[in-house]
């Protein structure tokens, strides 16, 4: 229970990544406040589920990607819970096309729900955190796509690697405030979001073909969250981890 005592804003908790981040949070002891764009009868599970490993659990609906709304969550959240010593900000959003028929508005919104939400929800938090001058945790959900440049991804390559310099540069100007800032390079995951993209048939063949053998959970990802958001990672800043199954090594093997 290494966060026992803490409380967490974690954003796209409704599903995925998000879902597994929220729950091992939980697991580990925080107290953890869930965002999605509405509030559905999924969300309200998540929350049950952080409730069942006994935590408190909080429900803050809003489209982080727009300043107005992440302004109203943030605000929300500060008021159920407290106070956030962790966030978790996972925004994202992926549309795949070649590259030559990319449509330019299409790349603006992948962009701005990958990257600018990100800087709004990160900025509002840090804000709070300096205010309230007792540290704190900020972590982004990049991905792998930083350091592999998949086809048909153009938008989504750019945001991330983008997100990654973003909060390298963030973690520079808040160590002072002992706010500690970390990205997590998720590789390929198995989550609703991939079905959709790929269909059921793909990913359950994928796995095979991967360094270590299965793809992803959200867990996996989510117990990489608890750890970087506890005492244990206090030395650790401005840097990425990789949580890929060795997805990038896979043109290394022999």
């Amino acid at each position: 229970m290494k966060l026992q005592g803490r409380t967490a804003l974690v954003t796209g908790a409704a599903r995925g990544i998000g879902w597994g981040c929220a729950l091992e949070l939980a697991r580990a002891g925080a107290d953890v406040a869930i965002n999605d764009r509405a509030r559905t009868p999924r969300l309200d599970a998540v929350a049950a589920e952080i409730s069942a490993l006994g935590s408190r659990s909080w429900i803050v609906e809003g489209d982080v990607f727009q300043r107005s709304t992440a302004e109203h969550v943030v605000a929300r959240a500060v008021q159920q819970v407290g106070h956030i010593d962790i966030l978790v900000s996972n925004p994202a959003l992926q549309m795949r096309c070649d590259f030559l028929d990319y449509d330019p508005e299409t790349f603006s919104r992948v962009v701005e729900g990958t990257l600018i939400g990100g800087f709004h929800m990160s900025q509002l938090v840090a804000r709070h955190m300096v205010q309230r001058g007792k540290g704190g945790k900020i972590l982004f959900i990049s991905s792998v796509h930083t350091l592999i440049p998949y086809a048909r991804s153009v938008a989504y390559n750019a945001g991330k690697s983008a997100l990654n310099h973003m909060a390298f540069t963030i973690a520079g100007e808040l160590a002072r405030y002992r706010i500690n800032v970390n990205v997590i390079e998720p590789g390929w995951i198995d989550t609703p979001g991939e079905h959709e993209a790929f269909g059921d048939a793909v990913i359950a063949q994928a796995g095979a073909s991967l360094p270590w053998g299965r793809l992803g959970t959200p867990a996996d990802i989510g117990k990489a969250a608890a750890f970087l958001a506890s005492d244990d990672a206090d030395y650790i800043t401005g840097m990425a981890l990789r949580v890929d199954g060795g997805t990038w090594l896979q043109h290394a093997r022999e």
